[in-house]
C-alpha cells in the first residue's frame, strides 16, 4: 500500500449533516451579496469595461490574484483585450505596458493589500483608469482608485471567519456575471466563439459538422431489402458500425437493420431467420441526420430517448444515403 498505509489505518470522517450544513451556510452567505449588491455601482463597471479602448488588466494577491488571473483569460477567451499584472512584476518592468487608454480592475477582499497600493500612484502615472472591487466597507484602495465596486461579504465560510472561500467565490461569480453581460452587449455569437476555441471538447463541438466526422459511401454497411438477412452477417459485422442501411438502387434510404434486431428477430422467429429478409425485419422508419448538422447535435439526438442509438444514417435531399455518424466515432474525436 505504500504510503497510504498510514491513512487507512486511522480514517476519518465527515459527518454527512454537517457536510450538508456547509453548503447551506455557503448557500446564505451568496445569497447575502446577490441580495445586497449596489446594481449601479455592478451597471457603471460593466459599462467601463464594455467601453475600454485599451486593454482591460486585472490584478490581485494571493487568492485574490487567482481569480483576476481566471477573469483575465475569460475575458480573453470572448474576443476583449485582456492580460493579468502580477503587482511585483509590475514594478519591476512590466508597468510599461500600460498606455492612457487602458482599464486596471484591482481586487482585494480587504482593500488594503500592501502590493496593491504601492502599484496605485505607478499605474495613475501612466495615465490608466484604476477600479477597485473589494469587500471591507472601508479601506484604503478605493479611496485612491478613480472608481469603486463594492461586493457585499456576510463572512467567510471558515469557521475563524479568516480563510477567503466565500470572498474568492462572490469575486468569481460577479467577474464572471460581468463577461457575460458584456458578451450580450458586444453581440458575441457562437461562431466567434468557437473560432477562440479550436481545441478540446468546447471547440470540437462548435465547430465540426456531421459531414466532418461521418464515414462515406465506400465505408457503409449497405444492402437491398429483398438480400437474406442471414447473408448479410458479413457485411453488418465488419464495418463496425452496428447496423444495415438498407438502401434502394438510387441510393434512397429505405431503412436500418441492427445488431440488436438480428438478435431480436432470431429470438423471435428461430430457424425461420434463414427465409427472411433484411426487408421484412428492418426499421422503416429510422433517425437520421444532414450534414450540415453539428456533431455534437448527432450525438445528443442517437443518445435521445425513447432509446438510445448507436448510429445515425446520414442523408441530403430525398432521403438519400451519403454517409452514416457513429456514437463510437463521436466519442472517439473527443465529443
Amino acid at each position: 500500500m505504500g504510503s497510504l498505509g498510514p491513512l487507512l489505518t486511522d480514517p476519518k470522517t465527515i459527518s454527512p449533516t454537517d457536510l450538508l450544513h456547509l453548503f447551506k451556510s455557503q448557500q446564505s452567505h451568496l445569497n447575502f451579496f446577490f441580495n445586497n449588491i449596489d446594481i449601479s455601482q455592478a451597471l457603471t463597471f460593466s459599462q467601463t469595461l464594455l467601453n475600454t479602448k485599451g486593454t482591460i488588466f486585472f490584478t490581485g494577491v494571493g487568492k485574490s490574484g487567482f481569480v483576476a488571473q481566471k477573469l483575465s483569460q475569460t475575458f480573453v477567451s470572448l474576443g476583449i483585450r485582456s492580460g493579468f499584472l502580477s503587482p511585483l512584476d509590475a514594478l519591476h518592468g512590466d508597468i510599461g505596458i500600460f498606455s492612457q487608454s487602458d482599464v486596471l480592475v484591482l481586487f482585494s477582499k480587504s482593500g488594503n493589500t500592501e502590493e496593491l497600493l504601492r502599484l496605485v500612484p505607478c499605474v495613475k502615472a501612466k495615465g490608466a483608469y484604476l477600479i477597485s472591487v473589494t469587500s471591507l466597507q472601508l479601506n484604503l484602495l478605493m479611496g485612491v482608485c478613480d472608481f469603486k465596486v463594492h461586493l457585499p461579504l456576510e463572512r467567510e465560510l471558515c469557521p475563524f471567519d479568516l480563510a477567503p472561500v466565500t470572498s474568492t467565490a462572490i469575486q468569481m461569480v460577479f467577474g464572471d456575471t460581468v463577461a457575460v453581460a458584456l458578451m450580450g452587449a458586444r453581440n458575441f455569437n457562437r461562431d466567434q466563439y468557437s473560432s477562440n476555441h479550436p481545441a478540446g471538447r468546447i471547440g470540437k463541438s462548435l465547430i465540426f459538422k456531421v459531414r466532418d466526422v461521418m464515414k462515406k459511401l465506400n465505408e457503409l454497411p449497405i444492402c437491398n431489402e429483398g438480400d437474406m438477412i442471414m447473408d448479410q452477417l458479413v457485411e453488418l459485422t465488419s464495418k463496425g458500425c452496428g447496423g444495415l442501411l438498407v438502401v434502394d438502387d438510387e441510393q434512397h434510404l429505405l431503412g436500418t437493420f441492427t445488431d440488436g434486431d438480428l438478435r431480436r428477430t432470431l429470438k423471435s422467429s428461430g430457424e425461420g431467420i434463414f427465409k427472411l429478409t433484411v426487408g421484412e425485419m428492418c426499421n422503416r422508419n429510422p433517425r437520421t441526420i444532414e450534414p450540415e448538422a453539428m456533431a455534437i447535435d448527432a450525438m445528443k439526438k442517437m443518445e435521445s430517448l425513447p432509446s438510445p442509438v448507436q448510429f445515425l444514417p446520414v442523408v441530403k435531399d430525398q432521403n438519400i444515403l451519403i454517409g452514416i455518424v457513429t456514437l463510437h466515432g463521436l466519442v472517439s474525436m473527443g465529443l
